[in-house]
């Protein structure tokens, strides 16, 4: 993945979408905090009005001149304050929390769809727990900092601004005495910002790398009681729970250190400030007020203290932009595989493929296909036969766009599959996959999985033609029953007549079977051959087998062996020619008839 060098920038980019939402919600945080800031004001005008030292605005303001009414008046503008501070605190809280979940909501569906867009290659080197991580934990991290951490951010601004802006106009020597710690603490957070960022970037790895152990062995769970290897996954996990609990504590051992620290910059300025200010008020009468004293010392609590929150605002920071460099280093990473800026038109697809001089590799320097070359006319069954790891699966890979490949051409229909748009080329071919997924939900929607309205009545007559009706007939809900996550419910061979019939319901020109009876029983091997030529009447079929016979009878036999076609014919011309196909033939004679 490409991540960005300046992960939260990019954050703030992507809120531009939200433009709205973000300037409503800050101008009523910092409104808010200004209202919050009020009643050390508040206090010092009533303190000194009970002295008898009236603030010479309320006289203008109101003409009162006497202390009881102007008591009466603070009281009364006490009221209007807390009310407005706690109005503009509603609206705030509600905008963030709102804009949070928007963003939330909007930053995973833009994260899932680049991730889906991804070629496959992308997939088979990353870690399903890691990807989960990312739409997941890294989001919900992102989530918590809008809700939480950039208001208070935003506060902390318009309280050192305000604050200090209101203490110096009051005293300026006092107020840079007051001020004084705050340069430090600064300081001293980006120090600590800067010791604790790696730590929490190896706390969301840790948190995918766990991720991807534990969805392994839940997934494989099978596999783990029957080789009784539970005592060494326990310990496999545990290894990764420690290295995940390992970063965190290095993070928390700066992270305790940091608030005591800058609480003793904070205390120091805190006394100084009271100090100097007793003073004046005992010693130099009319240089400074009581109720000035008590604002001091209000405002300058005020002010350090939720200082000290920087620590955890840094820290929740750094989670922040570990998740944002991951995300949005998904987000920005480009597809490798993608639509042509100008995409041709496909005329009526009738299902013919030219491969010429098909070159595919991996790994530079290690070709897998090596100057394919192949003509499927429209309505042929073809089939492909070869050794394990001659390129046969690659081919069909191909076909698919999910690689593209490397050195000459792959056509349909006189165009280069490149191209077309590739919903435009997908929609073409139905694929039975050797590997067959099933998404938790019923019978019938597995079935017209991907096919919104589709009718029941195509639905039963597609599994008729895989031999699947009879067994869902015999189930109590029929097609309506669930098969379980990745279809557990069924077995290898219904699962494997489930995805044919998947694949006749979609009713594409071309029609791929990637070893598709090789899960199933001899019996219905032979059921679904009968009506080979039935599924694939007026398609090309194009079918991978390892199970010689169910190619048997296609219209031509192509055998790749090493990247390469050594082979090409009809079954029995194949056999006369006694080579690479009669070795395989002969190797599965003893199960399947010659004749």
């Amino acid at each position: 993945m490409n991540e960005p060098t300046h992960p939260m920038r990019r954050l703030f980019q992507y809120l531009r979408n939200f433009r709205k939402p973000v300037l409503f919600a800050s101008v009523s945080s910092v409104i808010n905090k200004i209202f919050d800031l009020m009643p050390p004001f508040l206090t010092a005008w009533l303190i000194d009005t009970a002295s008898n030292q009236i603030p010479d605005w309320i006289p203008r303001l109101t003409g009162l001149s006497e202390a009881w009414p102007v008591v009466v008046f603070l009281a009364v503008l006490t009221l209007v304050i807390f009310g407005f501070e706690s109005f503009f605190e509603w609206l705030f809280q509600r905008g963030f929390l709102r804009l949070a979940q928007r963003v939330q909501h909007h930053l995973r569906l833009d994260a899932y769809e680049q991730l889906q867009g991804r070629e496959l290659a992308y997939f088979e080197s990353q870690r399903t727990g890691n990807l989960m991580a990312m739409l997941n934990d890294d989001i919900n991290q992102l989530e918590r900092f809008l809700n939480h951490v950039f208001n208070e951010i935003l506060q902390l601004i318009t309280l050192v601004i305000f604050a200090g802006w209101a203490l110096c106009a009051v005293s300026l020597p006092l107020g840079l005495i007051g001020m004084a710690p705050i340069p430090f603490i600064i300081l001293g957070s980006l120090y600590y910002q800067k010791k604790v960022a790696p730590y929490y970037r190896q706390i969301r790895e840790g948190v995918g790398a766990l991720g991807t152990r534990l969805e392994n062995n839940i997934a494989g769970i099978l596999v783990i009681k029957s080789f009784t290897a539970e005592a060494f996954e326990a310990e496999r996990v545990r290894k990764s729970s420690e290295m995940y609990r390992d970063a965190n504590f290095l993070a928390i051992r700066w992270s305790s250190v940091y608030i005591p620290l800058i609480r003793i910059f904070i205390s120091l300025g805190f006394a100084a400030t009271l100090l100097i200010g007793a003073y004046w008020v005992i010693y130099q009468p009319g240089r400074f007020s009581l109720g000035q004293l008590a604002f001091f010392a209000m405002m300058t609590q005020r002010l350090l203290w939720p200082v000290t929150r920087l620590g955890v605002v840094f820290d929740e920071y750094e989670r922040a932009r570990a998740s944002a460099r991951r995300i949005f280093g998904l987000i920005d990473t480009p597809r490798q595989i993608v639509d042509p800026e100008t995409p041709h038109e496909l005329p009526v697809v009738a299902g013919n493929l030219h491969l010429q001089d098909v070159t595919f590799a991996y790994q530079p320097g290690q070709p897998v296909l090596r100057q394919l070359n192949l003509h499927v006319e429209a309505g042929q069954a073809i089939g492909i036969a070869g050794p394990t790891g001659g390129g046969k699966t690659t081919l069909i890979k191909l076909l698919l766009r999910l690689y593209d490949v490397t050195g000459g051409s792959i056509r349909l229909e006189g165009i280069d599959i490149r191209q077309l748009t590739i919903s435009q080329l997908r929609q073409q071919i139905a694929l039975v996959s050797q590997d067959v997924y099933l998404f938790h939900g019923t019978i019938r929607e597995n079935i017209a999985y991907g096919l919104a309205d589709c009718s029941m009545e195509k639905v039963i007559e597609a599994a008729r033609k895989a031999q699947l009706h009879d067994f869902i007939t015999q189930l109590p809900d029929q097609y309506e029953s669930i098969v379980g996550e990745r279809g557990i419910k069924l077995s290898g061979g219904q699962r494997q007549r489930l995805s044919i019939a998947r694949a006749i319901l979609k009713d594409a020109p071309i029609l791929i079977l990637d070893e598709a009876t090789s899960a199933v029983d001899t019996e219905t091997e032979r059921a679904i051959q009968e009506n080979l030529s039935q599924l694939s009447r007026g398609k090309t079929a194009i079918i991978i087998a390892h199970r010689l016979s169910t190619i048997r009878h296609a219209d031509k036999i192509v055998v790749i062996k090493d990247g390469q076609i050594v082979e090409q014919g009809r079954h029995d011309s194949l056999l006369t020619a006694n080579g690479e196909y009669a070795s395989l033939w002969r190797v599965q004679v003893g199960a399947v008839s010659a004749e």
